[in-house]
């Protein structure tokens, strides 16, 4: 007697549906698409108790006439796809020709639809079996009703979980449909109530506004970036935003809503030295690169995709969110909604524009590298014609600084654009503060210093290039074991530094040259600070190591709160911090740099 026999269909079909038809969402997920690969413009969906007793999808979309509608409901009919070679680049949402017949196995199926208005098609099924076709009078469109989800599997049906649970899944996809047919107008009842209505939109953030509420979309910066041949758009939660509110993850890949956590952790690397250890942001990206490097059939529901070379796509995606993160815009507001960045400062910038503070922000004006390669170092042409060496003397008292342009202006003319800084003021030797037409800027003098140094470091660690200044006398540094272990751990990342250490005998060193990174600096304490925080550093990898030094040393090198800049200084660190890639945020997670808006001060004052 054969041990091998063919599965009844009927038994074919469940196991189809245990793939495609998990919860009452899934079945959601699976209409509203066809729906939407049907051209509809307005879909309209009603639910009963979480959809255990009823889904209904009704579009606007092209229809069908009798014998689709019946050819629908076989295993494999499609009208998506013809051959084996059309699944490369497919668009649309569904080419397996699955979906209805595994819905119909499991539940009472019913579908109306017609091509044009007037006479129609109603097919009914119950539990995969044909019960009646039949001709009906409605509107072009089409309209199916799933009754009773797994009324004919018992072993299905004890797994659903609450009305309630299963509401708020289906919830959860069409939150995730929504965001990506923005064009289309849907609307959501359960159990006789309108909960969701979202009319067709033209923006990402309109839409996210309409789903999330606009207080948590202004928590978001804009992304949108081109390297190659790949296109990331969307929205970066701001890092000061991070951990303050539910965490939500939509990633779109061509038109396709997915799970990529490679893609993910590619986005949440770009926020590294910008947010505290362990906190995740929210992220919504659309990927868009060319159809044949992208393979959609990996997965039954088609939630997961692979790409032919993953690598490329995403280091694009981590330098997408970072440059977003780059701008002023990814800085931390109070009351500020909205933050215009303006283009470049052109060289005809007039003084009362600088004195009524419209002075724009956009790093892409600000980030064009000055002629100082220090944060406090002299101009090249002034440094020349002084006998001052701007790497050793310090800061002068004086009004006019020696380590700063000699010009009676504030600008700093570069190759192709023209850095701008604004009057400046210290507050509390702790704070910068400048007007802008938007509100007050505040900058974290210390944090602003920590970036600046941070991002110079890591540059220093990446080209191997450690400008250095020998000792006239050599510093000897006695440690504790546990320092002196520290130091063996990173000895050679000390050294691409600019330092120039010798052991002298047990724990002791011998320090023969020291970098410089700016006047205030001091060797031998922010040596001795580096390294008491790294006891105990247990970082697997060199490039997590020479992160964590480079953060550590730039900490403890970077002026303090409580120095009192001259003005010179002041100018310097706004650009140097409008130079660096991240400029909002120190190496720790913390803002660098906070907004307060005009309209938050008229408020605190009774004006508004």
């Amino acid at each position: 007697m054969s041990r091998i026999a063919i599965l009844p269909s009927a038994v074919a079909d469940q196991i189809a549906a245990g793939e495609v038809v998990e919860r009452p969402a899934s079945v959601v997920k699976e209409l509203v698409e066809n729906a939407l690969d049907a051209g509809a413009k307005t879909v309209d969906i009603t639910i009963e108790e979480g959809g255990r007793a009823l889904i209904r999808i009704a579009d606007d979309g092209s229809g069908m006439d009798r014998a689709d509608a019946e050819l629908a409901l076989s295993r494999h009919a499609t009208s998506k796809i013809t051959s084996a070679e059309q699944l490369v680049g497919v668009r649309s949402f569904g080419f397996r020709g699955e979906a209805l017949p595994a819905i119909a196995s499991v539940s009472e199926l019913q579908i109306e639809t017609a091509s044009e208005d007037g006479a129609g098609t109603l097919v009914r099924v119950s539990g995969g079996a044909l019960l009646e076709t039949r001709d009906v009078a409605r509107r072009r469109g089409t309209t199916v009703s799933v009754h009773r989800l797994f009324y004919n599997t018992p072993a299905r049906l004890k797994f659903m979980r609450s009305a309630r649970s299963e509401w708020r899944g289906i919830v959860d996809t069409m939150q995730a449909i929504g965001v990506l047919r923005r064009d289309v107008h849907f609307t959501v009842r359960h159990d006789g109530r309108v909960m969701l209505d979202w009319p067709a939109v033209t923006t990402l953030r309109a839409r996210l506004a309409a789903l999330w509420g606009a207080d948590d979309v202004h928590r978001f910066v804009d992304v949108d970036d081109v390297q190659g041949v790949v296109h990331v758009s969307g929205l970066a939660e701001r890092p000061a935003d991070v951990g303050t509110a539910t965490r939500r993850v939509l990633l779109i890949v061509n038109g396709r809503v997915v799970r990529d956590h490679g893609i993910v952790r590619a986005a949440e690397a770009a926020y590294r030295s910008t947010i505290p250890s362990g906190h995740r942001p929210s992220l919504v990206l659309q990927v868009h690169l060319p159809g044949g490097d992208v393979d959609v059939n990996v997965h039954p529901a088609k939630a997961e995709v692979r790409f032919r070379d993953r690598w490329p796509l995403e280091r694009a995606v981590e330098e997408a969110v970072r440059r977003a993160l780059g701008l002023f815009d990814a800085s931390a507001g109070i009351g500020w909604r909205t933050w215009t960045p303006g283009g470049g400062v052109s060289g005809n910038t007039s003084d009362d524009a600088l004195l009524r503070g419209s002075v724009p922000l956009e790093p892409s004006a600000l980030r064009v590298a000055p002629q100082p390669t220090g944060l406090f170092a002299a101009d090249i042409d002034a440094a020349a014609d002084s006998d001052v060496d701007p790497a050793v003397d310090p800061p002068s008292d004086s009004s006019v600084d020696p380590m700063v342009a000699s010009t009676p202006d504030t600008e700093l003319t570069t190759h192709d654009s023209v850095l701008v800084v604004p009057p400046l003021v210290q507050l509390r030797r702790t704070y910068l503060m400048f007007e802008h037409e938007d509100g007050v800027v505040l900058i974290d003098q210390h944090s602003a210093h920590e970036r600046v140094l941070y991002e110079r470091f890591m540059g220093m660690l990446e080209r191997g290039e450690a400008p250095s200044q020998r000792l006239l006398f050599p510093m000897t540094l006695h440690l504790g074991p546990q320092e002196a272990d520290a130091f063996d751990a990173h000895r050679e990342t000390f050294a691409k530094l600019g330092f120039e250490i010798d052991h002298f005998g047990g724990t002791s060193l011998l320090v023969q040259a020291v970098p410089m990174p700016h006047p205030r600096f001091d060797a031998e304490r922010c040596l001795r600070d580096t390294l008491a925080a790294l006891v105990g550093d247990r970082t697997a990898s060199a490039a997590a190591r020479h992160e964590r030094l480079a953060a550590t040393f730039a900490c403890k090198a970077a002026i303090k709160a409580g120095d009192q800049l001259s003005p010179g200084e002041m100018q310097a660190l706004y650009r140097a911090l409008a130079d660096t890639r991240l400029p909002a945020h120190d190496v720790h997670g913390r803002s660098t740099i906070v907004r307060l808006s005009w309209d938050e001060l008229d408020r605190r004052f009774g004006r508004k």
